[in-house]
């Protein structure tokens, strides 16, 4: 039986305060073009699958990503092996879906192959937030697509902007996906403005990226973005392996729950007389 993990519930389904990033997976590094290179080598879907169901069984329910088929491919390979379903938010509209599709398209597709959330990617929304007046361009209409199929609606972004502009339009959503961690990485605005934004959501915020891709060390990280975040907001990371998933998990479970974990130290050369 697979352990609890603290949940929050958003538009109705319980979700796990921890999900799973898939930039690892889908080779989008942020760091150089060979290590996106090597990540696509390295992350068959079976690869992908054994991280999912080492974080599925210590109760990681959801995960985020773009919608290709690899990822559709993965999510039903774990589910077949493990018994265990994953809720997929799905980021469509980033113009990679499965035959570069128009983001109605994407989101069809979706929803075909098991999506619960449909959060268009910032690629999509960034580029047509009007903040004058209050307006995203088309999100009317794409709210109305995926509540016709029956899943949970939402927002993903770069841009604080888009959060705010939702809360006042207000737009029929249940979610964002948002940046937030202390490096400030990719967000174009100070750390204490991005987190009020978050703090200030009228609905819970998926917070990505909280280690700045690789930028922050884990136990620095993930403290920041959960106590700079809402008590029903959740944050999003991607692991490069099952060990380091389960030692983010652990983690994550030490600031959100106080359970203690004894975090194993690195221990090189240059730190010898820094151990007792």
């Amino acid at each position: 039986m697979a352990a609890k993990f603290p949940e929050t519930t958003i538009g109705g389904v319980k979700m796990s305060r921890l999900l799973i990033g898939t930039n690892m997976f889908g080779g989008w590094s942020h760091i150089s073009a060979a290590r996106d290179t090597w990540l696509r080598n390295y992350f068959t879907t079976e690869r992908i699958v054994e991280v999912l169901a080492a974080c599925t069984e210590r109760g990681l329910n959801g995960m985020v990503s773009p919608v290709l088929p690899k990822f559709a491919d993965a999510l039903k390979m774990h589910e077949d092996k493990t018994g265990r379903t994953i809720h997929w938010v799905a980021t469509p509209g980033n113009g990679g879906g499965p035959t570069g599709a128009t983001i109605e398209e994407e989101i069809d597709w979706a929803a075909a192959h098991g999506a619960k959330f449909i959060l268009p990617h910032p690629c999509w929304t960034d580029t047509r937030i009007m903040v004058e007046k209050r307006e995203i361009v088309g999100l009317d209409d794409i709210i109305k697509r995926v509540r016709g199929h029956g899943l949970v609606p939402g927002v993903s972004t770069h841009l604080p902007e888009t959060v705010v502009v939702c809360d006042k339009h207000p737009y029929d959503v249940e979610t964002y996906i948002q940046i937030l961690n202390v490096a400030g990485f990719l967000m174009h605005i100070e750390t204490d403005w991005c987190a009020k934004v978050v703090q200030e959501a009228k609905h819970p915020v998926l917070c990505i990226k909280p280690l700045a891709s690789g930028r922050v060390l884990p136990a620095t990280g993930f403290r920041w973005t959960y106590e700079n975040s809402k008590p029903e907001d959740v944050v999003v990371a991607g692991f490069m392996s099952v060990e380091e998933a389960m030692e983010d998990i652990d983690i994550c479970l030490e600031v959100l729950t106080g359970r203690k974990y004894e975090a194993v130290m690195q221990v090189t050369r240059s730190k010898r007389a820094l151990v007792k």
